[in-house]
């Protein structure tokens, strides 16, 4: 494990540290997960239309998940401390034209520019760990930014739901100046600096330039597939670009004298199986937590604040079994709770593969603790492994690409289930939709909206009460079986996913070191 010298006293106020370190790293997580619910009170205001408000929302990630490596790389040169402040001023300065957007242009472009300051962020707020603690208090600290984490992505929803209601959507972002404030006098004072001494302060912007753009490519293909099909001529074209531009960008960085990623990284097998294990892990809980929020609010009729809160058993499971994995790593290596993890959260995934429009809110939430279980299993490992325990001049640059694997994870899982629930759906209510007498215009438009949404009831206005009734139920049961059909789907695809970890990621005994020196 990559630790500080034995003879090294331990870093004054390090609990405090990390306190402030978790709080900057909980802002950004707050703000991937808190829009979500404000979105109908801004298309109220702003009379935006479908994908100008999906582009509010994914905006930040967007750019995130562009930046975040290159972030990490930065971190490695310039100082990780120094990055981590840089963050928190551009999140907060960048919050203030978001919350003054005038349209709904200004708010994503306000979102996007937060999304830069997330990019430091992530992988410093990670890297700035190992530098301060060592064996049992690293995997700890771990634990307790991982449950920062999931913390910010579960609570992020109902928070979202208690301001938006008592403040308005606008202080989902104001807030952000008092906390970035007070974060970063205590990061100042208490974190001490990190870098990797030995590096140049060369920048490989050929590298930097591709990667950006490959992984921007590829998470723009991910999040307007659904919207405007896979096998539009944007679509595959951006698919081949990131394609295309991912095989230079291993080209360039295998030549460069200063690469903006060591490749070296990649010849540590654990580094490697905790990579695909927190794919696998985002994949699951991002793509099942958007279709199931869907389901709640269109075929349960719960609001965007109840089906938040309803979420929120996956966040207990989780938070019950971080200190177990913890434990589990410390005494057995990384692998052995990551497989456990992901095979108990497909089991749960499982549960919600009998999932129907009467399942009780009960039925939901054993499920969902299950899952929360798995994946809090899986979460301290996979970050102590994948930054813990890398030599220490490579922690940036493995961080901020373990945090592009989350990101791309994410995108993964949101885009592929949205897909397989779509075309289970469409499948389902085909018969009663097409026998209705709906014309071809208003067929398509159907299908393509959400059940009880008001592009859905603007399609089928013209049917007569009783015929519409009949329309709105079979498409409301035909959408419960399509989460349904996907929930079991995805949970095949996390047994296969976790066979290929158990294969990847070496085995180790207690004492062992858990990577390979590369």
């Amino acid at each position: 494990m990559n630790q500080p010298p034995a003879s090294s006293p331990p870093v004054p106020h390090r609990w405090v540290s990390l306190a402030a370190i978790c709080t900057a790293a909980g802002m950004v997580w707050l703000a991937f997960g808190d829009l979500g619910v404000a979105i109908p009170q801004i298309a109220d205001e702003f009379r935006g239309n479908l994908s100008s408000l999906q582009w509010a929302n994914n905006a930040f990630s967007l750019v995130t998940g562009a930046l975040v490596i290159a972030a990490g790389k930065f971190g490695d040169l310039f100082g990780r401390r120094r990055m981590l402040n840089l963050g928190i001023v551009l999140l907060a300065v960048f919050s203030v034209p978001a919350a003054l957007a005038p349209d709904i242009g200004w708010l994503v472009l306000g979102r996007g520019l937060m999304g830069i300051g997330a990019a430091l962020i992530l992988p410093a707020s990670l890297a700035l760990i190992p530098p301060e603690f060592s064996g049992k208090a690293e995997t700890a600290a771990f634990g307790v930014w991982q449950a920062v984490a999931w913390g910010g992505l579960s609570v992020g929803p109902a928070l979202s739901g208690v301001v938006t209601d008592g403040l308005g959507w606008r202080w989902l972002f104001w807030i952000n100046l008092p906390l970035a404030a007070v974060t970063l006098v205590v990061v100042r004072i208490t974190t001490p600096e990190s870098r990797d001494e030995e590096a140049t302060r060369t920048i490989d912007w050929l590298g930097l330039a591709t990667v950006v753009i490959a992984v921007f490519a590829l998470l723009y293909a991910l999040t307007e597939g659904p919207s405007v099909g896979w096998g539009s001529p944007q679509i595959v074209a951006l698919f081949v670009v990131a394609a295309a531009l991912s095989v230079a960008w291993w080209f360039v960085e295998r030549r460069a004298s200063q690469p903006l990623v060591d490749l070296k990284i990649f010849r540590i097998r654990a580094y490697n199986g905790a990579l695909a294990a927190n794919l696998t892990m985002n994949f699951t809980f991002a793509g099942l937590s958007f279709l199931l929020v869907l389901w709640l609010e269109n075929a349960r009729g719960y609001s965007a604040v109840e089906a938040g809160v309803l979420m929120l058993p996956a966040t207990v499971g989780v938070f019950l079994c971080i200190p177990l994995g913890g434990r589990l790593e410390n005494r057995r290596g990384g692998r052995l709770p990551s497989v456990v993890g992901l095979v108990v959260a497909s089991v749960g995934l499982g549960v919600l593969g009998s999932l129907g429009t009467r399942s009780s809110t009960e039925y939901l939430a054993v499920a969902l603790v299950i899952i929360g279980l798995g994946l809090g299993l899986v979460s301290t490992p996979v970050a102590n492994t994948a930054v813990g325990e890398v030599p220490i001049d490579l922690v940036g640059t493995a961080a901020g690409v373990f945090k592009m694997s989350s990101m791309l994870g994410g995108a993964l899982g949101v885009a592929v289930l949205t897909a397989i629930a779509r075309e289970r759906t469409s499948q389902e209510a085909a018969a009663v939709i097409e026998a209705s007498g709906l014309t071809p215009a208003d067929i398509s438009q159907v299908r393509q909206a959400l059940v009880n949404s008001s592009s859905f009831r603007d399609a089928i206005a013209s049917l007569p009460p009783d015929l519409r009734r009949t329309v709105v139920d079979a498409a409301t049961t035909a959408f419960s079986a399509g989460v349904a059909d996907t929930m079991a789907v995805t949970a095949v695809l996390t047994v296969v996913a976790t066979a290929a970890v158990f294969f990847l990621w070496p085995r180790r005994g207690k004492g062992e070191r858990a990577v390979d020196s590369p």
